[in-house]
């Protein structure tokens, strides 16, 4: 059963659920936007049965996280993202894990990987490289696309700030949807994570995530040299295993392109039918890459 804790970071309190025994070897799983720690239920288990300590954070503005300050930008950078993991590793005293994610979480895990190697002992990312260029984020894609993306479009507007505010429930549902369109259990599972986006800072923190990716508002100053580092495009030197979701209602996922920035073991493997939502659509999948990489 996942036990729930807290760890204090220079930023926040990170509440995180843990699950397998204390002296396995660890992994750290992120969730995504707008998802949360559920995700990870499943997954955890089966890797708790087999040896290994689970940790699945609530990501900055989500589920019992909190900001220890006021004053601290509510920042959804991946910068702060990527930061917040090692962070929380820190905070625990743990030197190496695997980590994994998709989505926001997907970003911090590669994150991690590509700036402190010798903290990840593998990588689980699903969609492969996820850091951003933010320096091309001017660039249009296809129509498709484009229209397959509309939320980042509307939450560049004061409109869709509120309509995020007052619609959360309706307006994270419809992507859970539409991101996993051939997902069964969708409205179930967000059900059991919607509680998770009602955090007072959840708006504030996805609002700047949207709008710093684009280059329409300033980052947190404490990330400015972390966000250097990741616009040089930094390669990832640790053993990894990239889950491409083709089922995917933001389009289907192939990582294939990204093998020449993973220069340690790099390894691809198609979900076919699977959605947005790897590690809770397909939780013995996901698990497995993470028993494989982890040796």
């Amino acid at each position: 059963m996942n036990e729930l804790l807290v760890a204090s970071t220079p930023s926040l309190e990170i509440a995180y659920d843990a699950a397998g025994p204390l002296d396995g070897p660890t992994a750290v799983f992120l969730h995504g936007f707008p998802y949360d720690v559920r995700c990870y239920d499943e997954v955890a288990g089966i890797l708790a049965r087999a040896g290994m300590r689970v940790l699945t954070p609530y990501l900055r503005g989500f589920g019992r996280t909190r900001y220890r300050d006021p004053d601290v930008m509510r920042s959804g950078q991946q910068a702060a993202l990527g930061q917040d993991l090692l962070d929380l590793l820190d905070a625990l005293e743990i030197e190496r894990a695997v980590v994994g994610g998709f989505d926001w979480g997907g970003r911090a895990a590669c994150i991690a990987a590509a700036v402190a190697p010798e903290r990840v002992a593998g990588l689980v990312t699903v969609g492969g490289y996820n850091i951003q260029n933010i320096a091309r984020s001017g660039e249009p894609h296809p129509p498709e696309a484009e229209s397959a993306a509309w939320y980042t479009h509307y939450f560049l507007t004061d409109r869709g700030r509120a309509g995020l505010e007052r619609y959360t429930d309706e307006l994270c549902g419809l992507l859970w949807r539409q991101w996993s369109p051939t997902w069964a259990d969708c409205d179930a599972a967000f059900a059991a994570s919607a509680p998770s986006l009602h955090n007072p800072d959840f708006v504030a923190t996805v609002i700047h995530s949207y709008r710093h990716r684009r280059n329409a508002v300033p980052g947190d100053p404490r990330y400015d040299n972390l966000e250097m580092i990741l616009a040089t495009r930094p390669a990832i030197t640790v053993p990894t295993i990239s889950l491409d979701a083709l089922a995917d209602g933001l389009g289907a996922d192939d990582s294939r392109g990204d093998a020449p920035l993973f220069t340690g073991s790099f390894d691809r493997r198609e979900l076919p039918g699977i959605g947005h939502n790897p590690p809770q659509e397909d939780p013995p999948t996901f698990a497995q890459a993470v028993l494989d990489v982890a040796g």
